[in-house]
């Protein structure tokens, strides 16, 4: 607090600012979409290097699953958007979800 010269006190308004609140992509696994392709994305769209596409892919042929990353509520939906679109153009059935965080 602090006074001015006519007296009046000024108060000071804290702002609190949050993070945004982050959303994993998720791969899921399937019979159908080749694991180069899984990989190409990976490195592509998500911009992982050959061995981290190569190890989220195994990932996700093993257990189900797997992260692709963990972005802000836009670039997880820009992402995935982008995924999507690219496999069903060649013609796989990749499936994927947006969890929070």
């Amino acid at each position: 607090m602090s006074h001015r010269e006519d007296g009046e006190v000024v108060t000071k308004k804290k702002i609190e600012v949050k993070k945004p609140r982050r959303f994993k992509v998720v791969f899921l696994n399937d019979d159908y979409t080749p694991m180069d392709f899984v990989c190409r994305v990976l490195e592509n769209v998500f911009h992982k290097s050959p061995a981290e596409s190569a190890s989220i892919m195994l990932n996700v042929h093993n257990s189900g699953a797997g992260i692709a990353g963990i972005y802000t509520k836009e670039v997880a939906e820009t992402k995935l958007e982008q995924t999507l679109k690219w496999a069903r153009q060649e013609g796989h059935p990749l499936a994927l979800s947006m969890e929070p965080e």
